[in-house]
């Protein structure tokens, strides 16, 4: 019989999330910024140099607020881990009881819950109520550094598509590159995560596209009030 094979994205979930915001957070608030100094009669040093202060700064604070943000839930993973490992040390048949409720409310008969509950306290009792009870498991426990230095590295991909737009376009047309080479970035991005999540690709593309636009536009905006052309 051949192997039936099936593959779900939703496990990609998380990652690509994270991966999306941080490059598109990179691509927007990045663009915004030159954008906007560029509608102000900035010069091409000027633009440079404040996309490559955006860049480090978005970097810096995306990767702060990740850090934060899955190192307070891995305090909490570890709490509820250090409460669990008390409770099947003070009444471990509370807990195998609890165990097999969980077992029988997911559609298993008693007799086959209790069993399974059994073989799986015997096997890895805290592993066992970490993943059924708590919701915790090996693959996604929180990883606090590593979440601050993947949050860092995709913003830090996503904004050098402006920068390197300022950079390598004519001093008079960078505002209008760097908006459109970012507006095609934005669209691949979305219509990527779109596609690896199995959703409508153009939608996906468009939604991040106009977001992006209304961004850059009201940057534009902004720095159209502070005219410092000489």
């Amino acid at each position: 019989m051949p192997r039936h094979l099936e593959r779900h994205n939703f496990e990609s979930a998380g990652w690509l999330r994270a991966a999306v915001l941080g490059a598109n957070d990179g691509i927007i608030s990045t663009a915004g910024l030159i954008v906007g100094v560029a509608a102000s009669g900035a010069n091409g040093t000027t633009l440079l140099a404040t996309g490559l202060a955006g860049l480090v700064a978005g970097a810096m604070s995306m990767a702060a607020g990740e850090y934060v943000s899955v190192k307070s839930q891995a305090d909490m993973e570890k709490a509820s881990l250090s409460q669990e490992t008390r409770e099947l040390a003070d009444d471990p048949q509370s807990e195998l009881d609890e165990l097999t409720r969980i077992y029988q409310q997911r559609g298993l008969q008693a007799e086959l819950a209790r069993e399974v509950a059994r073989q799986l306290t015997a096997h890895d009792a805290l592993a066992a109520h970490a993943r059924e009870e708590l919701g915790i498991t090996e693959t996604l426990r929180a990883r606090p550094l590593q979440a601050a230095m993947a949050s860092a590295a995709a913003f830090t991909a996503g904004a050098v598509v402006p920068i390197l737009a300022a950079w390598l376009a004519p001093e008079q047309r960078a505002g209008i590159t760097t908006t459109v080479v970012s507006l095609l970035g934005l669209l691949g991005s979305g219509a990527l995560a779109a596609k690896t999540g199995n959703a409508p690709i153009m939608r996906g593309a468009l939604r991040v596209g106009f977001w992006g636009a209304l961004a850059m536009a009201a940057s534009h905006l902004i720095g159209m009030l502070f005219n410092v052309r000489v």
